[in-house]
């Protein structure tokens, strides 16, 4: 997979760091030890953090900046890593997919970085580029019908857009039948070494619950 960053997103977040965790996996409907860890995660962020102080981490704090340079509001449209603890801290369970899907949201949870887990071989093309979405431009989010995008950090394929900070795309998203798998973390603050322990975090969950070598991983 090839990864192009704008100089839409240059121009409003030169520190930007991504990484693309790509492997071969073979997924489930459900896995009690990956929740175990979920829940133990939630159980931490209620004894530090409050809903307000959550927006102080940095890699939150850093993508709701970005948001709002694009001219989006961020509490309107809330990064995915955000409204997933925000929902923890709440009490609510977060809501159970399949063991991909959970495993991309505890990853997400875990470091605060927006993370995009996707069926490669649902993607159009061979690179993915990180822009900015435009006005009018269709996009249908996962669960949420069709999204404005405008003013969002958006990766597009060559048919169009796969993935925003929000939300992902009905399109490309993983199913009991995915095999290749390609997850993009979003370091909009910068920190390539935080970034990296995240996809290197990612690699050790594929092993232990999806019968995966842990794939390869890059930083772009």
């Amino acid at each position: 997979m090839k990864i192009v960053v704008s100089n839409e997103i240059e121009s409003v977040c030169p520190e930007f760091v991504g990484a693309c965790v790509e492997a071969q996996v073979v997924n489930s409907q459900f896995c009690e030890e990956l929740w175990k860890e979920i829940e133990a995660m939630g159980e931490k962020f209620r004894e530090e953090l409050t809903t307000e102080s959550l927006k102080e981490l940095e890699s939150i704090a850093a993508t709701r900046r970005v948001y709002r340079a694009c001219g989006k509001d961020p509490s309107r449209y809330r990064p995915a890593s955000e409204a997933l603890i925000r929902r923890m801290l709440q009490g609510k369970e977060l809501y159970q997919c399949d063991t991909l899907v959970d495993l991309v949201n505890l990853a997400s949870i875990a470091f605060g970085y927006s993370i995009g887990g996707f069926d490669a071989d649902k993607f159009v093309g061979d690179t993915l580029t990180l822009g900015i979405g435009k006005e009018g431009e269709p996009y249908e989010g996962i669960g949420r019908g069709m999204l404005n995008i405008a003013g969002l950090p958006v990766y597009r394929d060559v048919r169009g857009g796969v993935g925003t900070p929000t939300s992902d795309n009905e399109r490309t998203k993983m199913t009991l039948e995915t095999r290749h798998l390609v997850v993009l973390i979003n370091g909009y603050d910068g920190n390539e070494n935080r970034v990296r322990q995240n996809a290197e975090y990612i690699q050790q969950l594929l092993r232990k619950y999806c019968q995966s070598d842990g794939g390869e991983y890059f930083v772009y």
